[in-house]
Formats: C-alpha cells, sequence, structure tokens
C-alpha cells in the first residue's frame, strides 16, 4: 500500500509555532520566574560564623538606607554586610560597605624597639620580617612572650648602668628573656662576668654573638622557632640501658663507644664499673692506664673538693 493510500487519522501532523506565539511564550515564561518583590536579605555575622535571615516586609525601595539607619542592637559587622536583593543595581546614597581586613596577627613580625634605630643589628636581620614599634620595653620582640635586649661588650664598658636600668624596666612580663651580647671587644672576660650575674639575678638567658651576623641568625632563629616545641633542640637520648650507660661514660675524656661496649661486658653494669679499681679497669683490651685513670677519678672523687 503506497503512502498516499494510509488512512487519514494514521498519518503525522506537525505544528509549527509562529513568531508571535515565541515570543508569547517567552514573556509568560519571565513573568512566572521574575523574583518576588519582598526578598530575604542575609545578614552575615563574622564573629559567629553563623547565616541570619530575615524577611523584610518594607519595599525594596527600602532596603536602600545606609547602613548607620540599621538597628543598633545587631553587631556592627552585621551592619556592614547587608546583601542587595537585586543584583546590578546600585543606590547613589547608599555608602559602600568597607572592606574588613584581617587583623595583623602579634607574631608576624619581628617588632623592634625605636631606639634600635641606627644599629648595624638591623641590616643583618634579613629572613623574617621586622617593623620599628614605640610601645615596647624591650629591644626586640620575637614572640608573644619572647624578648630580646642587645648589649655590646664596648657599650657596657663605658655605661655598666646601662643595662640594668634595661633588665629592671623589663621586670617580669615575659617568659622568654634573652640577653644578646655581642662580643666586640678582646678583653671580654670580666665585663662577661658582669652581664652573666646580672643576667642570672633576672632570670635572663645568655647569649653571645662574635658578629653582627651571627647576632642576626640568633634573632632569625627565635623568631622562626616560636611556635616549636622544645623537643627539636632537646637532646635525644634513647631509652634503653646501654644508651643511657653510653651518654654518661663518653663524658669522660676519651673514652668513646667502644670502650663502653668493652666496659659493659667485663663489668655488666654501671655499678660494676664505677666499683672497679683503676688496675682493673685497665686490664680491659683498649683501655690504657691514663684512660682508666680519668675514669676511675670522675667516678669516684666528688664534684665538690673536701676543704
Amino acid at each position: 500500500m503506497s503512502g498516499s493510500d494510509q488512512h487519514p487519522q494514521q498519518r503525522r501532523r506537525f505544528c509549527i509555532p509562529t513568531v508571535e506565539e515565541i515570543e508569547q511564550n517567552r514573556l509568560e515564561t519571565e513573568r512566572r520566574l521574575a523574583p518576588s518583590e519582598n526578598m530575604a536579605f542575609i545578614n552575615i555575622d563574622v564573629s559567629a560564623s553563623t547565616l541570619l535571615s530575615s524577611v523584610q516586609e518594607q519595599p525594596l525601595a527600602s532596603a536602600s538606607a545606609t547602613p548607620a539607619s540599621l538597628t543598633t542592637d545587631q553587631p556592627q559587622l552585621e551592619k556592614q554586610s547587608v546583601v542587595s536583593s537585586t543584583p546590578g543595581t546600585t543606590n547613589a546614597n547608599q555608602t559602600a560597605a568597607p572592606v574588613i581586613s584581617p587583623v595583623k596577627s602579634f607574631s608576624q613580625s619581628v617588632q623592634v624597639n625605636d631606639l634600635q634605630r641606627g644599629n648595624p643589628l638591623l641590616a643583618c636581620i634579613r629572613n623574617v620580617r621586622w617593623s620599628y614599634s614605640k610601645d615596647i620595653v624591650p629591644d626586640y620582640i620575637v614572640g608573644r612572650t619572647s624578648s630580646v635586649l642587645y648589649l655590646s661588650v664596648k657599650y657596657h664598658r663605658l655605661h655598666p648602668e646601662y643595662i640594668g636600668k634595661r633588665i629592671e624596666g623589663l621586670g617580669k612580663s615575659f617568659r622568654l628573656r634573652v640577653l644578646l651580647v655581642f662580643v666586640d671587644t678582646e678583653d671580654s672576660k670580666i665585663p662577661l662576668r658582669e652581664i652573666n650575674r646580672m643576667a642570672l639575678l633576672a632570670n635572663m638567658t645568655v647569649l653571645l654573638a662574635w658578629s653582627l651576623d651571627e647576632a642576626g641568625r640568633y634573632i632569625e632563629s627565635l623568631k622562626a622557632f616560636e611556635n616549636r616545641q622544645p623537643d627539636i633542640i632537646r637532646e635525644r637520648v634513647d631509652d634503653n640501658y646501654m644508651a643511657r650507660l653510653t651518654n654518661v661514660l663518653t663524658s669522660v675524656r676519651s673514652v668513646n663507644k667502644t670502650d663502653v661496649l668493652t666496659l659493659a661486658t667485663n663489668f655488666g653494669s654501671f655499678d660494676g664499673v664505677a666499683k672497679a679499681t683503676a688496675d682493673e679497669l685497665t686490664l680491659c683490651p683498649g683501655i690504657g692506664d691514663l684512660k682508666a685513670q680519668r675514669l676511675f677519678k670522675a667516678l669516684n672523687e666528688p664534684f665538690i673538693p673536701e676543704k
């Protein structure tokens, strides 16, 4: 049967819309999807990290009020973060909300006392940031609880009262109190003894530097490791008995790890080594007379000589 002989009801009919019908359908779709006149304003509370939504019953034109006209019981950050419901439209009378920049952390840079202006040490601080500050007591603040006082031996010999006044003004306001001393004279034994005594009475840690570059590295290291654990600079000693025995006996001059193994094999324990005589120590391979005498004296003589 040919296509012309098919029943009229079995034939498919296609309806092609006109341009007017397409335009009418588009307008009806936009009208259905258009936003309502009363939109919700979202207030962002940055301090609590929550979203608070409140529907404004007034018309959209009233939403163009300045942040000062908002309620005063809301936090200041909420007043500055009202989001407009119609993007792309702005009001000329509405003041733009200022951009809230994050507060600079106290530990972002080394704070330098304004009295240190002109100090050549500042040119040697290259790996960390630093800035002047007039409201600090120490010479350098390298952390929330860490401070540094700087002193040169040559200046101390000219003004011996200076460092005492600076330490007294520092008080007890910092947990870590460092006295950085630049040794710039050859005869520094007596001045260093005086400085060490004052630092000891004031509960301060003394760091000696023989060059400005070395002093700068100390300040950079204190700043870089301000948030690190103290274990990174603490001596690592194993908990087993042999490691502790090695750590104790090698503190004696010329005694090495091989000697410790020999002594432990022959005497069995630290108690056996401590009770052995000098002649018995010399019977061990590798332990000569001089080494045996040093070890015997270290284990038997008192720390404080008897008067």
